[in-house]
């Protein structure tokens, strides 16, 4: 499997030997890396984005250190609105290796016990990095659909909500007061600007939308 391009993986761990090993074993296979000593100056990074990523990332979590601990962080970012973007894989010693494990039930991406094995860690980082690609993907489909809502008049989003629902033509004139051809003429408008062909399909991106 290739990486994205523009892929960046986010190394957090106290230990700089090991943050060196992956930053250099990352290079080989031609994939970006950042490091961190700690969680907290990861966590201090992630408060200034002012956007979520644009392109693919992952995390690599070491899970003990000093101050704030790799499962402390991984809490932390589950409450953040960009956290589908972000896989996380725990980096265990034996001993940890249960919490780790609890992790992953929780939405972590997975562990590698150490030592790891190099090629069975870069597959997993590649895995990782392409959900972060398809998330990422899935947001921006889903920033596309609500631009398309906010673009309705407010009777067209009565003539959607209606047409949505199954009513015929001739039921969403009576209950909004306007005559079928009107109702059409919304309704052509709606299909258009939301990008659909059919009631279906358009209930269907609302249903994304609202996910």
């Amino acid at each position: 499997m290739s990486p994205p391009l523009r892929a960046r993986v986010f190394i957090v761990d106290d230990d700089a030997s090991v943050r060196d090993a992956l930053a250099w074993l990352l290079r080989t296979r031609r994939l970006l890396s950042e490091c961190y000593a700690s969680a907290d100056a990861f966590w201090a990074e992630t408060q200034g984005w002012h956007t979520e990523p644009t392109d693919p990332v992952c995390l690599l979590l070491d899970v003990r250190m000093p101050g704030m601990s790799g499962l402390t962080l991984f809490e932390q970012l589950l409450t953040q609105p960009w956290r589908s973007t972000l896989p996380v894989i725990f980096l265990s010693g034996h001993a940890d290796v249960p919490t780790a494990v609890d992790a992953v039930k929780r939405g972590a991406f997975d562990f590698c016990e150490k030592p790891f094995s190099d090629n069975a860690l870069v597959d997993r980082i590649e895995q990782a990095l392409q959900v972060s690609a398809d998330a990422i993907a899935v947001r921006q489909v889903r920033r596309d659909h609500q631009a398309r809502l906010t673009s309705l008049t407010e009777r067209e989003r009565d003539v959607m909500q209606r047409v949505v629902a199954g009513l015929p033509n001739k039921l969403v004139a009576d209950q909004l007061g306007i005559s079928v051809r009107t109702v059409e003429v919304h309704r052509s408008r709606v299909f258009d600007k939301m990008g659909v062909k059919s009631a279906v399909e358009l209930a269907n991106m609302l249903r994304d939308v609202e996910n």
